[in-house]
């Protein structure tokens, strides 16, 4: 969710961490075989097209882009990952600077408070496209000064499911903060989730169970 992107409320950053020793190759297959299944469009799955019928998703009905969507949430849930949501209010910042500052801070409160779990691991590795300038600059930053030891992987998101939940969990958390702000479903969004109440059932509240568990 741009930084520069004036038409949005919020800016929501998501973080998903996997231990590598835990093998999710089976869960992979599975989820390839049942978007194929559901004549998804090949490549990455992304959410915000997906959910707006914009390419390569214009030819597909409601119904089977909430079955996509539903494919790769149920993914997410049973792959054995956690997540940290970082949400953002654009209209408490004066300008983009301020809105850099908060989320550093945010970011390096978070890996300071769970430092412990960091340092458990043999390596720390960064999956990121670039996409955001801003965001790759905030985050390598972050980890220089708090982790030190980690590397970067530039990722391209057709290639990694990870990188892809990671867009469907901004996704949900996005809709939720605007729901709790009191704004309502887009109609693209009522197309695909119906109404407050089921999306929050159906997916909102089902995610956090997901949630990483900070110290």
């Amino acid at each position: 969710m741009g930084l520069k992107d004036k038409g949005r409320t919020f800016y929501v950053i998501s973080l998903v961490f996997h231990d590598q020793d835990n093998d999710i190759s089976a869960d992979i297959d599975a989820l390839e075989k049942g978007l194929l299944n559901l004549n998804c469009p090949s490549g990455a799955v992304h959410t915000e097209p997906l959910i707006r019928r914009e390419c390569p998703y214009e030819n597909l009905s409601p119904n089977e882009r909430r079955a996509i969507f539903t494919k790769l949430f149920f993914f997410a849930k049973k792959c054995d990952i956690t997540y940290k949501t970082f949400v953002f209010e654009k209209r408490q910042f004066n300008d983009e600077m301020k809105l850099e500052a908060k989320i550093a801070r945010e970011l390096s409160r978070f890996i300071r408070n769970n430092l412990q779990f960091f340092q458990s691991f043999d390596e720390v590795i960064l999956y990121y496209d670039n996409g955001q300038k801003q965001l790759s600059r905030i985050l390598n930053t972050v980890l220089a000064t708090e982790i030190v030891d980690y590397d970067v992987r530039k990722v391209q998101p057709s290639e990694y499911r990870l990188f892809q939940v990671a867009d469907l969990i901004c996704t949900i958390e996005l809709i939720d903060a605007k729901l709790e702000a009191g704004m309502q479903l887009s109609k693209s969004e009522e197309y695909l989730f119906h109404n407050k109440r089921d999306f929050k059932k159906d997916f909102a509240k089902n995610i956090k169970n997901k949630l990483f568990k900070e110290a």
